[in-house]
């Protein structure tokens, strides 16, 4: 599973770069369009920080802690092992979302942003919804999943 879910953030990561080249080929800086009229405009800015532009000018920063991150979640999966489809789901969408912002840190020094819901404010992008869906997941997971699925493998060994 740990295979499945590392080429499901890859597929993923992909699918975020596209979307972004066709961003960046197709519209001004700053421009502004409707994509669903009322709801979902595409705006292409590009975003030097993190969440709502905070921390501007610090892509170093984040280059490394993502790749701090990305490695923990990697590492994991592959030493423990976790026998959820719900936690690989989860961290997949993680690691897509984190390797789709980072490919924009190394080759440009910023993240290309363009979905503006009308009715909350941020600019963000496709890798950023993988990652904020995947951490909501895999909090889910944590809460009320993970012990679960220990205590049982626990009873195994006792049995056994």
């Amino acid at each position: 599973m740990p295979v499945i879910a590392l080429l499901i953030g890859a597929a993923l990561a992909a699918a975020d770069q596209l979307f972004k080249m066709l961003i960046v080929n197709n519209f001004a800086l700053g421009e502004t369009r409707p994509l669903i009229p009322h709801i979902l405009n595409l705006t292409y800015i590009r975003n030097e920080g993190v969440a709502f532009g905070m921390f501007s000018g610090m892509s170093w920063l984040f280059i490394v802690l993502t790749v701090v991150l990305l490695g923990l979640i990697i590492f994991y999966m592959f030493k423990k092992r976790p026998d959820s489809k719900f936690f690989y789901f989860s961290v997949a969408l993680i690691i897509g979302g984190g390797l789709g912002n980072l490919i924009d840190r190394i080759a440009y020094g910023y993240v290309v942003d363009y979905l503006s819901l009308t009715f909350f404010y941020p600019v963000c992008n496709f890798a950023d919804y993988c990652i904020t869906v995947g951490v909501v997941l895999l909090a889910i997971y944590l809460l009320f999943f993970a012990d679960k699925k220990e205590k049982k493998k626990e009873k195994k060994h006792d049995i056994a």
